[in-house]
């Protein structure tokens, strides 16, 4: 994590995977991977290079065959890297309600949308989802 983070401040573009339950714990991931005394410098240096965070969960089609992507994306702005920087990711989430017309998405979002084009069962959404209430009647 530290080369890459390294790799990342000098202008290289670096793809990474992590598991992680979201993209909010993707950035809690990259930091507590360091001891507490750096995690500040860490905060920084990834607030100032992180470009995106898409997480994604594999969901079981209404029609059986396969499963789909329910994405969650989270970009890097101004106001992502000052609440990293800050460390107050837990306002991530309503940063990134807010900011769905920027191409920010929450997990929940794409699981709805899903249901609502009839490619996901309500029940199938509802494994996956963070808050079960965003999640609409089939």
């Amino acid at each position: 994590i530290s080369l890459a983070l390294t790799a990342a401040e000098t202008g290289h573009l670096v793809l990474a995977t992590l598991h992680t339950g979201n993209a909010i714990r993707t950035v809690d991931r990259v930091v507590g991977a360091f001891p507490p005394n750096q995690q500040p410098q860490v905060r920084a240096m990834l607030s100032e290079s992180l470009r995106a965070v898409v997480s994604q969960r594999l969901v079981n089609r209404a029609d059986g065959k396969g499963r789909l992507p329910a994405l969650e994306i989270l970009l890097g702005s101004r106001a992502v890297a000052n609440l990293i920087r800050e460390s107050k990711s837990f306002q991530l989430r309503s940063l990134m309600q807010t900011a769905a017309e920027q191409g920010m998405a929450l997990l929940d979002s794409s699981l709805a949308q899903l249901v609502r084009d009839g490619l996901v069962s309500r029940e199938e959404a509802l494994i996956h989802a963070d808050d079960p209430k965003s999640i609409p009647a089939a």
